[in-house]
């Protein structure tokens, strides 16, 4: 009993390299799919509006309000913080029945907390006021 060693049979060896074809084939393919789905993706047209930034002019029939660091409601130019939320209340309420009707601008402190706001929008939106934007400062330049 004797035992071969080698390859003199004429057997192929063991191919330990990596088949890429099937690779290849499939990368193909998701190029494919990828170039068809950018197509449909950009048929839907939409115009975006554009960014504009108007600088603030106070107008006399506007109507300003001021909510300080500690939550404190101003009317206007007063220097009294509102009571309550029922007398914002009463005095929008006179507002809102202006004809036209005066846009209710709103100057918060950068500290004030959102709470002291959102609650100052929700009493105006109630008194039944149509248009309602704050004051910012810009950016510096530079």
């Amino acid at each position: 009993m004797a035992m071969q060693l080698g390859n003199d049979s004429g057997e192929d060896e063991v191919n330990s390299t990596i088949n890429t074809t099937p690779l290849v084939d499939i990368m193909l393919v998701l190029l494919i799919i990828f170039i068809i789905t950018t197509n449909v993706v950009n048929l839907t047209k939409v115009k975006l509006p554009a960014e504009k930034n108007d600088p603030y002019n106070p107008d006399a029939k506007n109507v300003i309000i001021t909510v300080n660091k500690d939550g404190d409601i101003f009317f206007g130019g007063q220097r009294t913080p509102m009571k309550s939320d029922d007398e914002l209340m009463e005095k929008m309420t006179v507002q809102a029945l202006r004809v036209p009707q005066p846009e209710v601008h709103i100057r918060g402190d950068q500290n004030t907390r959102y709470e002291a706001v959102g609650r100052t929008i929700l009493v105006i939106q109630r008194a039944g006021i149509q248009k309602v934007g704050f004051v910012l400062e810009p950016p510096p330049k530079g």
